[in-house]
C-alpha cells in the first residue's frame, strides 16, 4: 500500500506533468503562429533575420514536439534521444544563419522595414522569457533534463528575438542595411555561447535520491 507522502508526491508529479505538457503546447502554438507571421514579414522586408528566426521557431516546434513526446512516458532511453534531437536541430540552425548572414553581408544586400516583424519579435521576446522561466522551474521540480534542456532553448529563443528586434529597428530608424543580417550573426554566436547548441551537455542528467547522476550514454558535451 502506497503510504500518504508517496500519495502525495504521486500528486504533485502528475500536476508537473500537466503543467510541463501545458507549457510546450503554448510554445508549439506560439511558435506555428510565428511561422506564419515571420515568413510573411521576411518575404516582405527580403530580412534575413526574420527568414531565420522563422526557422527558429521551426526548430522550436520540433523540440517542443520531442518534449511533448518524452513527457507522454519518461524513460532514460527516451530522454537521451530527446536531448539528442533537440542539440541536432539547434546544430542546423546555427549552421544556417552563418552562411545565409555572411553571404548577405558579402553581397551588401538591403532589406526592406517591416512593422509587421517588429511588433511580432516584440511580443514573442516577452512570451518566450516567460515560458522559458516556466520550464525550468517545473522541469527542476520534476527532474526531468529534457524540459530543463527545452527550456534553455525557450530561453535563447527569447534572446534572439532581441537580436532580431534591434537589428529591424536599427535598420529602419537608421537606415543600417548590415543591422538586419548582423542580427542573424549575432542570434547565431548567442546560439554558440550559451551552450544551447549542445543542451546535452548542460541538463543530461537525471537528480534522484542519490544526488545528480548522468543519463547513460549522454556524455557528449565538450
Amino acid at each position: 500500500m502506497i503510504s500518504g507522502p508517496g500519495i502525495a508526491e504521486a500528486g504533485r508529479a502528475g500536476v508537473l506533468l500537466r503543467r510541463g505538457r501545458v507549457l510546450e503546447g503554448i510554445t508549439l502554438g506560439w511558435n506555428v503562429a510565428g511561422i506564419i507571421v515571420l515568413g510573411v514579414a521576411a518575404v516582405a522586408a527580403r530580412s534575413v533575420a526574420l527568414a531565420g528566426f522563422g526557422l527558429d521557431s521551426l526548430i522550436e516546434i520540433g523540440a517542443s514536439t520531442v518534449v511533448l513526446w518524452e513527457l507522454s512516458g519518461a524513460g532514460e532511453d527516451r530522454q537521451r534521444r530527446a536531448l539528442r534531437l533537440i542539440g541536432g536541430a539547434f546544430l542546423a540552425l546555427a549552421a544556417y544563419l552563418a552562411i545565409q548572414s555572411a553571404v548577405v553581408l558579402a553581397a551588401r544586400y538591403h532589406p526592406g522595414h517591416s512593422q509587421l516583424g517588429i511588433a511580432w519579435t516584440a511580443v514573442t521576446a516577452a512570451a518566450m522569457f516567460a515560458l522559458a522561466a516556466g520550464k525550468a522551474r517545473t522541469g527542476k521540480e520534476l527532474r526531468n533534463p529534457v524540459l530543463a534542456a527545452e527550456g534553455r532553448v525557450t530561453l535563447v529563443d527569447g534572446i534572439l528575438a532581441v537580436a532580431v528586434l534591434a537589428g529591424l529597428i536599427l535598420s529602419a530608424a537608421a537606415g543600417w542595411w548590415w543591422a538586419d543580417p548582423l542580427a542573424a550573426l549575432l542570434g547565431d554566436s548567442i546560439h554558440n555561447l550559451s551552450g544551447v547548441r549542445n543542451p546535452i551537455g548542460a541538463s543530461c542528467y537525471r537528480l534522484g535520491g542519490g544526488g545528480r547522476r548522468s543519463l547513460p550514454g549522454c556524455g557528449l558535451a565538450g
